[in-house]
């Protein structure tokens, strides 16, 4: 890539990712631009039918995922896995990394001007696509997210912490900003969409009444409650001021795995998030630790603050008899 196009400039960035985080970031800044412009140039939440993985596609799923793809043409990547693409994509046949990518997280919230975004993992480069990307997300070498809002931002690890990026619309580059993301602690706030409560698992019931108990309840403290339904925005406010995500499977057809994506969704995030100091579970065992049986495979995610994680954990071990009562049974949570 041409110096004149290195808008992301670290030496935090470890050499033999520049080049590759200089393309995801110069394909970030024009999607962020389109985006800006959406209504007067073209549809961008136009539909354009379904994805590989049978959810619904918006016309800026398709572009980004085509820009993408273009722009690490010819880079380190050589298997490109994509939430808009059946298959993963040789793209170069001489690289060494693996690209697992969601183009446009939260499509849903296009046209109602919520922060959308990119997420993405990079895995070495195996043998055959399969093995690049069907493997333990304790694999994963870098990932990353990018929110397009009222600021566009570039999130991303490389095993050493957590790097926070801020495009300056002004010189159109992406500058460091000094702040250090810790999820170490307790958190009052946690995001679930609550009109799915009928369909949940008892346990992920008992957890959120306990919580909506409030001071009269086992927890004695009062919780705020959020839902943006995009992934890269609850990710950016829970690593900014703390929290637990919850998205758990449910007793509908279709939602036994929940809805999130294993490979370029929950792997990536769940990353970050223990480099932040916070947890990442379907639940129970941790997201890390777990391989996906298919490129779209789906999972159950649970991510956030340790303390808020391994509780939400500690609920799936109680009795039948203990979730389903209401606060009189869990007086082991009084903390």
């Amino acid at each position: 890539m041409r110096d004149a196009t290195r808008i992301l400039r670290d030496s935090a960035i470890p050499e033999p990712f520049e080049d590759l985080m200089n393309r995801i970031a110069l394909v970030a800044t024009g999607l962020s631009r389109r985006i800006a412009r959406g209504g007067l140039d073209e549809d961008l939440a136009g539909a354009r039918g379904q994805n590989a993985g049978g959810d619904g596609q918006k016309a800026l799923d398709v572009i980004a995922d085509e820009a993408f793809m273009e722009a690490l043409r010819g880079s380190a990547v050589r298997y490109y896995a994509s939430e808009e693409q059946e298959e993963a994509v040789d793209l170069n046949g001489a690289g060494g990394l693996a690209l697992a990518i969601d183009p446009l997280d939260g499509s849903s919230n296009i046209d109602v001007n919520l922060s959308i975004g990119t997420i993405f993992g990079v895995y070495s480069a195996g043998a055959t696509a399969r093995a690049s990307f069907l493997r333990p997300g304790r694999d994963l070498l870098a990932a990353g997210y990018v929110v397009y809002g009222p600021q566009c931002l570039l999130v991303a690890t490389f095993g050493q912490g957590v790097l926070h990026f801020l495009l300056d619309p002004e010189d159109g580059r992406f500058h460091r900003l000094a702040r250090n993301f810790d999820l170490s602690g307790k958190f009052g706030e946690f995001a679930i969409n609550a009109s799915n409560h009928r369909h949940w698992p008892r346990p992920i019931r008992a957890y959120v009444e306990d919580c909506l108990a409030g001071e009269e309840g086992p927890r004695r403290r009062n919780y705020n409650m959020r839902w943006v339904a995009s992934l890269v925005a609850e990710t950016h406010r829970i690593l900014t001021r703390g929290g637990v995500f919850l998205y758990p499977g449910d007793a509908r057809k279709g939602y036994e795995r929940g809805r999130l994506r294993y490979l370029y969704e929950c792997a990536p995030i769940a990353f970050l998030i223990e480099q932040a100091g916070g947890a990442a579970t379907d639940g129970v065992s941790p997201i890390l630790a777990q391989t996906p049986d298919a490129l779209h495979a789906r999972t159950p995610f649970v991510f956030g603050g340790a303390a808020n994680v391994a509780r939400i954990a500690a609920y799936h071990e109680l009795s039948h008899e203990e979730t389903s009562a209401l606060f009189g049974g869990r007086g082991l949570f009084r903390s």
